[in-house]
């Protein structure tokens, strides 16, 4: 019955992009490590315009930047300056893992499609978690930031598997996720900026 379903590859397709541009709003580069094993070992199909994703340079490259990435967000001072440049990188990364499930499409579609909703996912839980930080950092001067950073690295790998093994599960939860990061993220931000702000009285 799910066969007769008019464009199911597609809306399966994008709610395996969906979750795992989620997953890079977390972390740029363990989701991607995430797909690049699972391609590398035929879990997962991927396309002939992405077949670098699947081979070895990139399953190590990804790695060690995964682990890298990860533990740097442990060191202070270290974890903000990720934070600046997180957001265009994560944008990129969603973009790339959205594109990655629409090779059928042509280059424009294909990539305007992984710009606005994988790179916007992306972009937005980046920044969400930019502004939870910097929150973090002025109410717990950075005491709280290894909660952050566990929080994070935890959900890009549990949003990374659940969108392989359970896309519509992880679609439905990086809906979720945008409206409480586009919520609490902008109170963070707004919280931090009040305290930035000098008293007129």
């Amino acid at each position: 019955m799910l066969d007769q379903v008019p464009y199911l590859s597609y809306i399966i397709s994008a709610f395996i992009g969906i979750g795992l541009s989620a997953a890079t709003g977390f972390r740029v580069f363990l989701p991607m490590f995430a797909v690049s094993l699972a391609s590398y070992f035929h879990w997962i199909p991927m396309s002939e315009s992405f077949e670098w994703l699947a081979g070895l340079p990139a399953l190590i490259t990804t790695g060690i930047a995964t682990v890298v990435e990860i533990l740097a967000y442990y060191v202070p001072f270290v974890d903000h300056l990720l934070d600046t440049v997180s957001i265009p990188m994560a944008t990129v990364a969603g973009s790339i893992l959205f594109a990655s499930q629409f090779a059928e499409l042509g280059t424009f579609p294909q990539w305007a499609l992984a710009l606005i909703a994988g790179g916007g996912t992306a972009a937005t839980i980046s920044s969400g978690f930019a502004g939870i930080r910097a929150a973090s950092t002025a109410t717990t001067g950075g005491l709280g930031n290894s909660v952050v950073g566990t929080t994070e690295t935890a959900g890009a790998g549990i949003m990374a598997v659940l969108a392989m093994a359970a896309p519509i599960i992880a679609a439905i939860l990086a809906i979720l996720l945008l409206v409480v990061v586009i919520v609490y993220g902008r109170k963070a931000w707004r919280k931090l900026r009040g305290k930035k702000t000098p008293s007129t009285e």
